[in-house]
């Protein structure tokens, strides 16, 4: 797989990073979740982890052609926000070593693989039911 490299929301020690891939995804790095209180509320399936991001990361889709990166919706992937407003998000454990060589990601971060469409989704109005 290989990656091209979106944007980063760097602070000293933290890399939260956004890659679109050559597969019709996104690859998102982030903090590993390891607070009892998160994990108490998600369901991870095996062979699937979580990441925290703040949302700004997601501001950096305009390098990969969108008009914008706001989310609107938080709904899967983004399985829950913290009370420090950063996102949670799950999806398949990256394990493809190529990917991994073209990373730069410290022992306390990971990273998730997400279709395209998923983020994608989270970025457009929630319209509601129809009336």
């Amino acid at each position: 797989m290989k990656l091209r490299f979106l944007g980063k929301n760097s602070t000293p020690g933290d890399s939260p990073t956004l890659y679109a891939t050559d597969r019709d995804s996104y690859i998102v790095q982030g903090w590993k979740v390891y607070a009892n209180d998160l994990l108490t509320r998600l369901d991870v399936p095996a062979g699937h982890t979580a990441v925290e991001v703040p949302p700004e990361l997601f501001e950096h889709l305009v390098n990969d052609g969108l008009t914008s990166g706001k989310i609107k919706r938080f709904e899967a992937p983004i399985m829950l926000v913290t009370d420090q407003e950063t996102c949670v998000l799950q999806g398949p454990a990256m394990t493809d070593a190529e990917a991994l060589s073209q990373m730069r990601m410290p022992d306390y971060e990971t990273c998730v693989e997400v279709p395209k469409s998923s983020i994608m989704a989270l970025l457009e109005e929630n319209s509601g039911p129809d009336h």
